[in-house]
């Protein structure tokens, strides 16, 4: 199996069946976002307690990227401390949008969305749940697009 068909298989794997989907009960925050572009929406809830991301979950639906990068996210960001979350919300950012070289270190598993670069329609589809996060992490309850 080539990189790239395996680096497909994990996405498709986290869309059939996403982690940490739902609502969460006593959420510290909580954003909606969308995509007008493609009708991707998402809804992320975070509960931080301590300066540490305790839990993050997610409702929406769209394509197997935009569900698959939420999916994954809430596995990475959940444990973090609120500065690590956000420095790991820039590197995600980068890579997609081709800022800056993938940085494998810091990104382990998210690399499979490198080449989402690529595909500047995609760029959306693969940030909109961490642009979501953001916000709510900052306690906001927005609603709309959340993406620059």
């Amino acid at each position: 199996m080539d990189l790239g068909a395996l680096y497909q298989e994990i996405i498709l794997e986290h869309n059939r069946s996403p982690r940490n989907h739902g609502e969460l009960t006593g959420a510290t925050g909580h954003a909606h976002g969308k995509n007008p572009m493609c009708g991707d929406e998402v809804s992320v809830w975070v509960q931080a307690s301590g300066g540490r991301v305790e839990r993050v979950t997610f409702t929406g639906h769209g394509c197997a990227i935009s569900r698959a990068s939420a999916s994954m996210m809430t596995q990475a960001l959940t444990g973090k401390t609120r500065d690590e979350a956000l420095t790991l919300f820039q590197h995600f950012h980068d890579m997609v949008t081709g800022a800056a070289p993938i940085n494998e270190a810091a990104l382990g598993k998210l690399k499979v969305f490198g080449g989402v670069s690529r595909f500047p329609a995609r760029v959306k589809c693969a940030s909109l749940a961490w642009h979501a996060f953001r916000d709510a992490l900052q306690g906001g309850n927005s609603d709309g697009d959340p993406t620059p």
